[in-house]
């Protein structure tokens, strides 16, 4: 898991570094990076690259590339540690959604725990006077789509291959990125277009350590390291683009990771 938090801070300090590149773009080469591996592994190990519940599979893309693109987008407004600390407000609204969408409850300790979250963003929103509000707007509604994501993951179940729902979310990141880059479209130096093509080689190994901690660790054990992810990034912010966090943001920060990480132990307990 330390390796997996590693490389999507990785990522993201990749895409802040990438300012002068459009997010459509940005999506696009991190979706062809990631291709790479998951047609190999597909053909490879002779597994069927359409999958048994396609329609799922298409909804799990297009949220999915929705809530990355947004996210994207927010890192050119917002510091990178409040940009991920808020992107993991997603199990909220998954939470939420899996009311309505697969009849479960939410327990009051949990709602404790949420609420907890929001206190953070409330004070992130009222005392960083450096918070974006348009940047801020976006990397909300990414939370609302990945939550959307959890969700479909869900439906889906085990009905298809890890790596098989990773290439359909792949496949059409990549479609819908390069076509709406094309508008906006910046030939890229050759260092932007190694970073450019790391940002796939960091996602997918980000996801494949993930996996793996998960597989040989119970989930008590390795939910929680997921949210290293939000301090590897606020030290790169710190210390490669100079980022600056005030005391309050810190707090802010602490409240909404503190809150995820109880609603995770008290949900897997």
């Amino acid at each position: 898991m330390l390796i997996s938090t590693f490389a999507f801070a990785c990522m993201n300090s990749t895409v802040k570094h990438l300012i002068d590149i459009n997010a459509y773009q940005i999506v696009f080469f991190r979706s062809i990076g990631t291709l790479v591996f998951t047609f190999t592994f597909l053909l490879k190990n002779n597994i069927s690259i359409l999958g048994n519940r396609r329609k799922l599979l298409v909804i799990r893309g297009v949220v999915g590339v929705t809530s990355m693109t947004l996210f994207f987008m927010s890192i050119k407004y917002l510091s990178m540690g409040t940009a991920v600390s808020l992107r993991y407000l997603a199990p909220v609204f998954a939470a939420v959604f899996a009311i309505f969408f697969l009849k479960e409850k939410i327990k009051p300790w949990q709602w404790a725990f949420f609420l907890m979250a929001f206190i953070g963003v409330l004070i992130i929103k009222g005392f960083d006077s450096q918070l974006n509000s348009y940047g801020l707007i976006l990397i909300l509604t990414s939370a609302v789509f990945s939550g959307l994501v959890y969700i479909t993951i869900s439906k889906i179940g085990k009905s298809d291959h890890p790596v098989v729902v990773v290439n359909y979310f792949m496949v059409i990141a990549a479609v819908v990125g390069g076509v709406l880059s094309i508008k906006y479209w910046i030939t890229p130096t050759f260092l932007q277009l190694l970073l450019l093509l790391s940002l796939g080689v960091y996602g997918y190994f980000g996801q494949v350590y993930m996996t793996k901690a998960f597989q040989i660790a119970s989930t008590n054990q390795v939910a929680p390291l997921k949210y290293l992810e939000v301090l590897f990034t606020v030290l790169f912010g710190v210390f490669l683009f100079a980022e600056v966090y005030t005391f309050l943001s810190i707090i802010g920060i602490v409240l909404i990771i503190c809150g995820l990480t109880l609603n995770a132990l008290y949900k897997r307990n």
